[in-house]
C-alpha cells in the first residue's frame, strides 16, 4: 500500500513537473540574484581546468561565503528542514507530499547520480518550492581524504547533474557527505554560488532506529540549532514520513516556523 499511494501521487507529481519549464528558469534567474545579493566574496580553489570546465553548465553563480551554514534565514524561531540522499523514485514523492500537507518547504541535498536517473522529481522538488543542494556525484564520506582534484570531480559534476535535471535551477549549497568537507571544498563551492550546509540535528533516520526514536531526537535535540537531517533515500524511509507527520505540527505548536539555511 506504501508503494501504491507514493506512485499515485508520483504520478500526479511528474504531471506537475513536466510544465515547469518556465518556473525553473525563473527560479534560476531568481537563485543568480540571490547569490549576487546574499553572497559576499569566495574564494575559489585550484582545480582541473578540464574538471572545471567539462563539469559546469555556463557561467559560475555569484560566490558566496565559504563558512558553513547553520542558521535559518526566517530568524532566531526558524526550522530548516533538509533531505538528504535522494531523490528517489518511492520516498521522495511520499516525503513531498507530508512537507505540502504541513505547508512546509524544504531544502533537497541530492545525490548526483539519482538527480541524473529521475529528473522528474528533481522538477517536482523545484515546482514545489523547494531549494536544491549539491551532494557529490556518488557521496562518498571519504572525500575529505581525496585529492583534490578528486573532490573538484565529485562537487562540479553533481552540481552540473543537478542543474540539467532541473531544467537550469542550480543548487544553492553544498553538503559534504558524513561533513566530510575540506577547507578546499568549501571555497570551491562557495565560489559556485553554492553555501556549505552543516546540520544542528542529526535525526538518525538512516539507521532507521523507528520512528519514535527519530521523533524523540528532534524533541530532544532542537535546542541545538535549526537545521534538521532527514533522508530521502537509502532504503526504507517509512520510519521518516511517519516521523515528519508527527514532527513538523509539533514544531508548530512549539511556536517554530519554517526558513530555508542562510546564504
Amino acid at each position: 500500500m506504501v508503494r501504491s499511494g507514493g506512485r499515485g501521487w508520483y504520478g500526479q507529481v511528474v504531471a506537475a513537473a513536466l510544465g515547469v519549464t518556465a518556473v525553473a528558469a525563473l527560479a534560476s534567474f531568481w537563485s543568480a540574484q540571490a547569490g549576487s545579493a546574499d553572497g559576499g566574496p569566495g574564494h575559489a580553489g585550484a582545480s582541473s581546468p578540464s574538471a572545471t570546465s567539462s563539469a559546469h553548465p555556463g557561467p559560475k553563480a555569484a560566490p558566496v561565503p565559504a563558512e558553513i551554514a547553520h542558521a535559518s534565514d526566517g530568524g532566531a524561531r526558524a526550522v530548516n528542514i533538509t533531505i538528504d540522499d535522494g531523490p528517489d523514485p518511492v520516498w521522495t514523492p511520499r516525503v513531498l507530499e507530508v512537507l505540502r500537507d504541513n505547508g512546509v518547504k524544504a531544502t533537497f541535498c541530492m545525490v548526483g547520480t539519482q538527480a541524473r536517473a529521475h529528473p522528474d522529481l528533481v522538477r517536482a522538488v523545484v515546482a514545489a518550492g523547494h531549494r536544491l543542494c549539491d551532494h557529490t556525484v556518488s557521496h562518498d564520506v571519504t572525500m575529505d581524504h581525496k585529492s583534490e582534484a578528486y573532490q573538484s570531480q565529485q562537487i562540479l559534476d553533481a552540481e552540473r547533474m543537478i542543474t540539467e535535471a532541473s531544467g537550469g535551477v542550480r543548487p544553492l549549497y553544498y553538503r559534504a557527505p558524513g561533513g566530510a568537507f575540506t577547507p578546499y571544498s568549501r571555497h570551491l563551492a562557495a565560489s559556485h554560488g553554492m553555501r556549505p550546509l552543516g546540520w544542528n540535528v542529526d535525526t538518525k533516520d538512516f539507521e532507521r532506529p523507528g520512528t519514535n526514536a527519530i521523533v524523540a531526537t528532534v524533541k530532544n535535540e532542537i535546542s541545538n540549532g535549526p537545521t534538521l537531517l532527514f533522508h530521502d533515500a537509502g532504503g526504507d524511509r517509512s520510519q521518516t514520513v511517519a516521523a515528519l507527520n508527527e514532527v513538523l505540527p509539533w514544531l508548530k505548536e512549539q511556536g517554530y516556523s519554517f526558513g530555508f539555511p542562510v546564504r
